[in-house]
């Protein structure tokens, strides 16, 4: 099993540069100046990450005018996040992470069990990073229903 290491609060967070839904580069650095949320989840247009990814369309409007930027990234292939996007009308970026290699380092990486089977995958996880580029906080293996409402009650939204 591949181990990955969780983030904490304080830390800096690990930069990265995946392609979006287009095929264009986005970087965590150009978001710097703004509160972002990162968020991983296992794989598009599945229920559990269309719930949460709807939720995350719903609210950004009061996300972004907030100065709180959202960004999703799946090992999912460009293709795939496109016509996720597509289908759901998601406006924020959508980043394939071909690999896992973010996730990994994001610690949104392990074991975790589906349909009573352990399997090695995406943990669904939720960063909020400063505008200074550090983790405000993270949570691991958060459930998509009633988490984007959680977070905009943390983030007092």
């Amino acid at each position: 099993m591949t181990v990955s290491t969780k983030l904490s609060t304080g830390q800096q967070a690990p930069d990265f540069t995946l392609p979006d839904a287009s095929g264009h580069d986005v970087s965590l650095a150009g978001f710097r100046g703004r509160r972002a949320v990162v968020y991983f989840y296992p794989k598009a247009a599945t229920p559990g990450c269309t719930t949460e990814a709807c939720d995350f369309r719903d609210s950004l409007d009061a996300l972004n005018a907030a100065g709180v930027s959202v960004i999703g990234i799946s090992p999912d292939p460009v293709e795939d996040i496109a016509s996720f996007a597509e289908d759901f009308s998601l406006t924020f970026p959508l980043l394939a992470d071909d690999g896992a290699s973010v996730a990994k380092e994001w610690g949104a990486w392990g074991e975790k069990i589906v349909n009573g089977e352990v399997k090695e995958g995406i943990l669904r996880s939720t960063a909020v990073v400063s505008p200074e580029g550090t983790i405000e906080s993270i949570e691991y293996g958060v459930q998509a229903d009633g988490h984007v409402a959680a977070l905009r009650d943390r983030l007092g939204l």
